[in-house]
């Protein structure tokens, strides 16, 4: 059985822009018209799913897709950080993010730590890949991270070193443990315009 999954990044926000740990910001108006623009492009479908988040929400629902929520695809839980800036963070507590940073078990937040998020995220996929046909999911950019990282193989702290550009499409075919990877095409008639990401998660 060969499963084929795409997950296809947000469209941008404030929260992007501003490179702050999402809190539930909306997209902004230029990343809605994109979405919406890219509406139509994307082949059919066997299911339809989206991350909890705003932002992913509403980025499924302009690209025309009815996609059920799925709480396993909830993004990088942040604590006491969500909603702040990464460098207002730094400078606040350079230690804690030195920590971050550097140890993938670490969570000085007070949320969920990288190496957690990567196992939750794996697990999911696992489970994905156990259904045949096509699954197209609308995820938080730190989800499309967890599953490079985890699909390829790559050390934990690569995590960190991936960009994943507003509405780019990551796509797997395969199985569990074998999967092929195409990243970060961009959705047809969709362009990020932002150049390389510094968003936190």
């Amino acid at each position: 059985m060969t499963s084929r999954v795409m997950l296809i990044s947000p469209a941008i926000s404030l929260a992007l822009r501003e490179a702050r740990f999402d809190d539930g910001c909306p997209l902004d108006a230029t990343g809605l018209r994109r979405a919406r623009s890219a509406a139509g492009t994307l082949t059919a479908v066997d299911r339809a799913w989206v991350s909890p988040s705003v932002r992913c929400r509403e980025t499924a629902e302009a690209l025309g897709l009815d996609a059920a929520v799925v709480p396993e695809l909830t993004g990088l839980d942040m604590g006491r950080w969500r909603g702040a800036a990464l460098a207002e963070v730094s400078a606040r507590e350079p230690e804690a993010v030195s920590l971050w940073l550097a140890d993938p078990a670490s969570a000085p937040h007070g949320g969920e730590s990288a190496r957690e998020f990567c196992d939750r995220i794996a697990a999911w996929l696992d489970s994905a890949a156990r259904l045949d046909g096509r699954t197209v999911a609308v995820v938080d950019p730190e989800v499309v991270r967890a599953t490079v990282v985890r699909t390829l193989g790559a050390p934990e702290p690569a995590f960190w070193r991936i960009d994943v550009a507003p509405l780019t499409a990551t796509e797997l075919s395969g199985r569990s443990g074998r999967w092929n990877l195409r990243l970060g095409q961009p959705l047809g008639g969709a362009q990020s315009g932002t150049g390389r990401l510094t968003e936190p998660s």
